[in-house]
């Protein structure tokens, strides 16, 4: 998982992650609090490179976190949003 560019975003932002073989992804993006916001991926993936578009038009300006979740890893990316 890629540090989402830009960052700080308003109103939206790119996030880009790699898998090295065919796996289920899920990316979700969480508030501060650990409240999901949003769902981007919860599918299969061939092994690649892939980019997921979040925007925060109805959020409020904060910080969020994005999670990559691929079989028994996970990682995390924060993500500013000033509005």
């Amino acid at each position: 998982l890629k540090q989402n560019y830009p960052n700080p975003f308003n109103p939206s932002t790119t996030i880009e992650f790699s898998i090295p073989q065919e796996s289920f992804v899920e990316l979700k993006v969480y508030d501060i609090l650990g409240n999901e916001v949003t769902t981007l991926a919860s599918e299969y993936y061939p092994a690649g490179n892939y980019k997921a578009d979040f925007s925060g038009d109805d959020l409020t300006s904060g910080i969020y976190i994005a999670k990559m979740s691929v079989g028994d890893f996970a990682q995390t990316r924060k993500m500013i949003l000033i509005k």
